[in-house]
């Protein structure tokens, strides 16, 4: 994978012009955008001097830069293969511990996983599953479409958001990393190529990824997404599937507009690539606002998973996919070959909660809502050095640090009794070092707490870099 002089200067910017030493401030600056993931690892810089010419400067100037990037780990270099980007091993070796919080410690407050409690009403939909199980205990109680009314329920959301879908399109799943995973069975070759928005959701990538599957970025900055370098990173890598989030992204909490799941559906089926639409989160819109149309609606070829773990609760192990009429045989056998369907209570209870979703989730939003604008608060008040896009939904914060220390904080924050997801978690190759996911799924007083811990964990961060003499990086 290469990059051009032209995207390059984009990223650089000029400030590194008014640095002392221009090659130390464009070292500065290619350090930061390689570590925090906008020029992804394994990626070809372009030569020295078509850099220099679209930058305006020397090329002495850029071969000092590169040189520099290579003796700190940024960079490899071989003669006649040009200069490409890596990653310093401390920075590449990231554990996600989202499932695995300290069990020994009860006052820890984990934030890693991002995931709600249960709403009001899930009892009374458990209770209604059970009182109606009785009629489904004289058969063998294997449904693996699902059960039919659940398929029904299902197809009808969809009807109701403006895309037409039969409950014969409708397969119910364990989860929606289970439904991740038959996708891949069904649709993914074996040792092909999957490109996938970066930062991203790593648990669907892994689940995705199980037949060897080789991953491959494409960008999602805080503000959006970046659809040139999509197309160019398609029209490269010619994958047979996309993976994308377009629905409160995670972990940005970005919304692709209409008219932006309109391009991006136009670039894929150019280059004959699969779309595997993630909606887990797309029943949090938390500012009343009209959300887009499904991404299908412009891919009749997507195929689209979803959840019930954060519209009502991850207890309920239900998710979902939905399918073209002609792709549905082949992940039905995908799914027999992975388990025999879900649990028929679990589904009688989601059929229930379906029915009654307008009310059921206008009082999962509220509190929600009031959630997050607390957690918005106090990371406002006590750590104002921190930068953010406002989400209006989904279920977490991505915030950029005045400095590359992500991991560094995740370490410190621990000790301050507070668990987080370092940026690198969601990085596809590694970097983002720069970022940090804070959900805001945990009590008003619990994150009021937290972000007190947070603050003191950056706090000594901040002190322990002034006391080293460490140069701080300005956060446009």
């Amino acid at each position: 994978m290469s990059i051009t002089a032209a995207r390059v200067a984009h990223l650089v910017g000029p400030d590194f012009l008014d640095s002392s030493a221009m090659y130390a401030g464009l070292t500065a600056s290619l350090r930061v955008i390689i570590g925090d993931g906008r020029i992804a690892p394994q990626t070809r810089l372009p030569s020295e001097r078509a850099l220099a010419d679209v930058l305006g400067v020397s090329r002495t100037t850029v071969t000092r830069a590169y040189a520099a990037l290579v003796e700190e780990g940024f960079a490899t270099a071989r003669q006649g293969s040009g200069t490409t980007t890596r990653l310093p091993v401390d920075l590449r070796v990231i554990t996600d511990r989202a499932l695995a919080p300290r069990p020994e410690d009860p006052d820890l407050i984990d934030l890693n996983c991002a995931a709600p409690a249960a709403p009001a009403g899930l009892m009374e939909a458990y209770q209604h599953a059970v009182e109606r199980l009785p009629g489904y205990m004289s058969g063998h109680g294997y449904y693996p479409a699902g059960l039919p009314e659940l398929q029904q329920a299902i197809a009808e959301t969809y009807v109701e958001r403006g895309l037409p879908t039969d409950p014969c399109q409708i397969l119910v799943t364990a989860g929606a990393l289970a439904a991740a995973a038959v996708v891949s069975q069904a649709v993914a070759p074996a040792e092909g190529v999957v490109v996938v928005e970066n930062p991203v959701y790593p648990n669907a990538t892994k689940a995705l990824a199980h037949r060897g599957a080789r991953m491959v970025a494409a960008p999602v900055d805080p503000g959006g997404w970046d659809m040139e370098a999509l197309a160019h990173t398609v029209a490269s890598a010619r994958p047979a599937l996309a993976y994308l989030i377009p629905d409160f992204q995670n972990p940005t909490g970005n919304v692709m507009s209409a008219a932006q799941r309109e391009e991006h559906a136009t670039i894929l089926r150019r280059h004959g690539t699969t779309p595997v639409v993630d909606e887990a989160h797309q029943g949090l819109a938390l500012d009343d606002q009209t959300m887009p149309p499904p991404y299908a609606a412009w891919s009749a070829e997507a195929v689209t998973i979803g959840s019930a773990s954060k519209a009502f609760w991850g207890g309920l192990r239900l998710g979902w996919i939905r399918a073209p009429h002609d792709m549905v045989p082949a992940l039905t056998n995908a799914r027999l070959s992975l388990d025999l369907g879900a649990p028929v209570v679990e589904q009688l209870a989601l059929v229930h909660l379906l029915s009654m979703r307008a009310q059921v989730l206008a009082g999962h939003r509220e509190r929600l809502r009031r959630q997050r604008d607390t957690l918005i608060e106090e990371v406002r008040r006590l750590l104002p050095q921190w930068q953010f896009v406002p989400p209006t939904g989904g279920l977490a914060l991505w915030c950029e640090l005045p400095q590359p220390v992500a991991t560094r904080l995740a370490a410190t924050a621990e000790r301050a009794g507070v668990s987080i997801s370092p940026g690198p978690i969601f990085a596809v190759n590694g970097g983002l070092e720069r970022y940090v996911r804070v959900p805001w799924t945990r009590p008003e007083d619990d994150l009021i707490r937290a972000v007190a811990g947070l603050s003191q964990a950056w706090a000594s961060i901040d002190q322990g870099m002034v006391e080293a003499g460490t140069q701080r990086i300005t956060v446009a």
